[in-house]
């Protein structure tokens, strides 16, 4: 029976850079994973694929604007085929990374699914039988998986998930996406660059629910502006197939027929198959595994970090989860703050945010400060042909510390570094405001939006 100091069931984002932290730490670590290509959901199906596929469909998408930079082009082919394998060549890289990065941190590899047969052995059920192995500690790192709601059951041909719809092999008619979410709009955005009619379904009256209102409304605007429809408040009742399209019924409104129906209603934790009823592991009820802030389930030894514990479900919160969780076990410290988790969506435009909304200032009774600056005021926006969307940085009334940054514009994701790196040492408006940002640049927008904050926006 093998023996190792750790092992992690799951090599997802949190899984395997948690490994990789323990073996930096001097662990001995084994990982368990129940598919052949290591990374999870984020490399395999979710955030690479199709990030892969929304920056193909946005240059495909790009070249109808192109007379306006002075490009005259001939006729313009989709070749989907190409396109799917590209996408698919960016995951095994990716896959392929993942798995050197466990040979060079000498990390053993075990393909199955781990049961947990005590706080010191874990059973991995593999294709060729069973394999028993002995620990010190055990991470649960299952990660999460599409969320059902009632009344819809997907097929995985006409009514499908995400995992489907990374890989369409024709553009569909009609799509219609139930959720108006992160990925129901990714992904939506993406079949309607291609040629499909997309028609959004969310249960309700805003898209995007949960994120900052001004930044969720000005996205619906640019996004009908874009072509997709939406259908806000609406609540799906159920989607029926004929095998050759689908009818989705909506409470008190007309029912929609479609080619394709992509469910994207949220997920849920992973957590069957582990024994945790057996092991008297607490949960939530969602499922998710409840822990202390150490990461420690109620059973002393095993520890969960990522989708399967409370929190947002998103890859770089489950990767600091990770280190955090190994670094406790190694030095007694280990922490993550989650008031400053980035979230992105890759849209075109992106949108990102991070801290507190608007709403959930006044909620609290938050006095605050508001400083807006508009990217069509922007140099660099106007050069790139980018001068939709804006820069809204909320700011304590009182100490003028940064509370919470929302952007929706071109290059967001990579904007709002600045702002959780401001905000994780307690950055005042000012701090941001007084630092240089180089000319010409989007950055400048979030310098103005800082100025702003005070009125005192240099040029608007």
């Amino acid at each position: 029976m093998a023996k190792h100091d750790l092992i992690i069931i799951g090599a997802g984002p949190g899984g395997y850079v948690a490994a990789i932290r323990a073996a930096q730490l001097g662990f001995n670590v084994g990982i368990i994973e129940k598919e052949a290509a290591l990374g999870g959901t984020c490399v395999r199906v979710g955030c690479i694929p199709s990030k892969a596929l929304l920056e193909s469909s946005e240059r495909y998408a790009e070249l109808a604007n192109f007379k306006d930079h002075g490009i005259e082009l001939g006729s313009i082919k989709l070749d989907l085929k190409s396109m799917l394998a590209r996408k698919d060549k960016v995951v095994r890289a990716n896959t392929d990374g993942v798995a050197f990065l466990m040979k060079k941190n000498k990390i053993s590899v075990y393909q199955g699914t781990g049961e947990i047969i005590s706080a010191g052995q874990v059973t991995v059920h593999g294709k060729e039988g069973d394999t028993e192995l002995e620990c010190d500690k055990i991470i649960i790192a299952t990660g999460s998986s599409v969320a059902s709601i009632p009344g819809v059951s997907p097929d995985g041909e006409l009514i499908c998930t995400s995992n489907e719809a990374i890989d369409f092999q024709e553009v569909p008619g009609h799509l219609v996406v139930i959720g108006g979410g992160v990925i129901g709009l990714e992904l939506g955005s993406v079949w309607k660059r291609l040629g499909a009619k997309v028609t959004v379904l969310e249960y309700f009256e805003s898209i995007l629910p949960g994120m900052d209102s001004e930044i969720a409304k000005e996205a619906l605007k640019l996004f009908k502006k874009q072509g997709l429809e939406f259908h806000l408040g609406a609540r799906v009742k159920g989607v029926s197939s004929d095998g050759k399209s689908c009818t989705v019924e909506i409470d008190g409104k007309d029912s929609v027929t479609c080619d394709r129906v992509l469910v994207a209603t949220g997920r849920k934790p992973n957590t069957e198959g582990l024994g945790l009823e057996k092991m008297g592991l607490e949960q939530d009820k969602r499922g998710s595994i409840l822990v202390n802030d150490q990461f420690e389930t109620s059973v002393k030894g095993i520890y969960a970090i990522g989708d399967v514990i409370p929190g947002p479900m998103l890859a770089h919160k489950a990767e600091e989860d990770g280190v955090a969780c190994v670094e406790m076990l190694k030095t007694g410290v280990g922490h993550v703050d989650y008031n400053l988790v980035p979230a992105i969506v890759y849209t075109h435009p992106e949108i990102a945010s991070v801290g507190k909304t608007e709403e959930a200032l006044k909620d609290a009774g938050i006095a605050y400060k508001k400083g807006v600056f508009p990217y069509m005021a922007n140099g660099r926006a106007r050069a790139l042909g980018e001068t939709d969307g804006k820069v809204k940085i909320l700011a304590d009334a009182k100490t003028d510390r940064v509370l919470g940054v929302h952007i929706i514009g071109a290059s967001a994701g990579d904007l709002i570094a600045e702002a959780v790196a401001a905000m994780t040492f307690g950055a005042s408006s000012e701090d941001i405001a007084r630092t240089i940002h180089a000319h010409p640049t989007l950055a400048e927008i979030v310098k103005e939006a800082a100025l702003g904050v005070h009125g005192n926006a240099l040029h608007i």
